[in-house]
């Protein structure tokens, strides 16, 4: 594996998808890994997160402000700042923000993701407010990304 140096100041603008309440930013692109993982910082605002989906990559958060409610596989559970929750490739999951402050995750995708690419053209899907499943997932066969329901309920309760 070939890595590059990179050095991310963290003074790009965000990825922006207010249908979603994300600021997203690309902290190491895939071509710094040679396409092993990339890594990337987003901020959800309160009662905000992704639709339920999986994917092929693994990722791994890094809770850094705030605290989520997170389901992967059917299973719900709070994290919150100083957390890591790993979720594996394939694995059905989303999380929400369930403070009434913005909330804030390191996350490491692996293999990479081109998340600059992704997350700016979902947010030209978003552009109107979240799209129906359907039209989310002619979005998803691109990336190989299956988007399974709506987002994690802000009130939604743990079960383990």
């Amino acid at each position: 594996m070939s890595v590059t140096f990179l050095h991310s100041r963290g003074t790009e603008p965000p990825i922006r998808i207010p249908a979603i309440g994300l600021d997203l930013f690309v902290r190491m692109p895939p071509a710094a890994s040679a396409n092993e993982f990339c890594f990337i910082e987003t901020i959800n605002a309160p009662g905000f997160g992704p639709p339920r989906h999986r994917h092929r990559e693994a990722e791994i958060f890094r809770v850094i402000e705030g605290r989520y409610l997170y389901e992967v596989d059917g299973r719900r559970f709070y994290a919150e700042a100083g957390d890591v929750v790993c979720v594996p490739g394939g694995a059905e999951h989303g999380f929400v923000n369930v403070t009434d402050a913005p909330a804030r995750q390191y996350i490491l995708m692996t293999p990479a993701l081109d998340a600059a690419a992704f997350f700016t053209e979902l947010a030209g899907v978003m552009h109107d407010g979240v799209p129906d499943r359907a039209a989310l997932n002619a979005f998803g066969v691109k990336w190989s990304v299956e988007f399974l329901g709506p987002p994690v309920g802000r009130h939604e309760l743990p079960t383990g």
